[in-house]
């Protein structure tokens, strides 16, 4: 076989490979088709601009409300040990699976820009009856957060950033590079969404080293499962090409609420330089950096996040007391 065949060969291959994967995939991320989801008793849904929005609620509604916001490609699961734990504090906690993320609708139409993301939160607000709360959020989540804080001030109590979005360097992570180019994404999405050995590359490097014991099976399953569907790679793709973070380090200034930034001193998927500016900028903020984290300090170090969390919000000015962090 010469060469001009054996590429043909070759890419003729691959080519019945990808058209096989995108014909065999499901079509759509149904709740109802699993079993065995965290916290499953605590989960509702709402009707918010014409989407249906997941969401876990742990708490009585009397008391002071937590919305906790994840990250791009996550969902409530990043919340599974401490919202249980915050509400046993005496908080009302709202856990958000974002339109596009989780079990929430993943409409086509939808821009899956963070400023429709922040309109959201405020509506889902206006739908439960909230009127002010304190918002958490934990990377894209934090950036949400922030624009909701800037653009819709009035309903933010306090502020938590948990290792926060702010600017769009992390464009420059390659696969987001490959996800930006119209047709390629769409091809190489899939592959690597459903792949459990690349989810669990992308553990090791979110994670502090102390905490790869953390990766078990089952966490894989419960971040992979949401996520194994059309229209989840869809949504994570325009999410990435509707990314559009650096107002938040902009117009940090403008923050006026009481903020607390919680940063891992290992986190390897946001620099540890980008919370110091926010610190630097958000007049009224407290900067804590936990030893031995990586990009998600509320798995990787629950007890102390909610020790903190708790403490900043039931101070009327959010003061808290300095301490250790390992």
């Amino acid at each position: 076989m010469n060469k001009k065949n054996l590429a043909l060969g070759i890419s003729g291959a691959l080519g019945a490979l990808v058209a096989y994967k995108m014909l065999t995939r499901a079509r759509s991320v149904n709740w109802e088709d699993f079993t065995d989801i965290y916290h499953a008793e605590n989960s509702r849904f709402a009707e918010v601009d014409g989407a249906t929005v997941h969401y876990q609620e742990f708490g009585d509604a009397s008391h002071p409300t937590l919305i906790l916001i994840h990250g791009y490609t996550a969902s409530t699961y990043v919340w599974h040990t401490v919202a249980p734990r915050l509400a046993e504090e005496n908080f009302h906690v709202v856990a958000v699976d974002l339109i596009g993320f989780g079990y929430s609708e993943k409409p086509a139409q939808f821009d899956y820009s963070i400023a429709s993301q922040a309109r959201m939160i405020v509506r889902l607000m206006n739908r439960l009856g909230i009127g002010r709360a304190t918002l958490v959020g934990s990377s894209y989540g934090g950036a949400v957060a922030s624009t909701v804080a800037l653009d819709y001030a009035e309903r933010v109590e306090k502020l938590v950033l948990v290792d926060p979005v702010c600017n769009d360097d992390v464009l420059n992570n390659p696969i987001l590079k490959l996800s930006a180019i119209p047709g390629v994404g769409e091809i190489v999405a899939p592959f690597l969404i459903d792949s459990k050995t690349f989810l669990k590359h992308r553990m090791k490097n979110t994670l502090a080293p102390e905490n790869h014991h953390l990766i078990t099976k089952d966490r894989i399953e419960s971040v992979r499962r949401p996520t194994a569907a059309a229209d989840a790679h869809h949504s994570f793709l325009a999410t990435a090409r509707s990314w559009d973070a650096c107002r938040i380090q902009d117009d940090a200034q403008y923050i006026t609420q009481p903020t607390l930034i919680i940063w891992g001193e290992k986190d390897t998927v946001i620099p540890i330089a980008n919370g110091e500016r926010l610190y630097n900028s958000i007049l009224n903020s407290r900067f804590v950096v936990f030893k031995n984290c990586g990009h998600v300090p509320q798995e990787e170090n629950p007890d102390l996040f909610v020790d903190l969390v708790t403490e900043f919000c039931r101070d009327r000015k959010g003061r808290i007391e300095m301490k250790e962090t390992d």
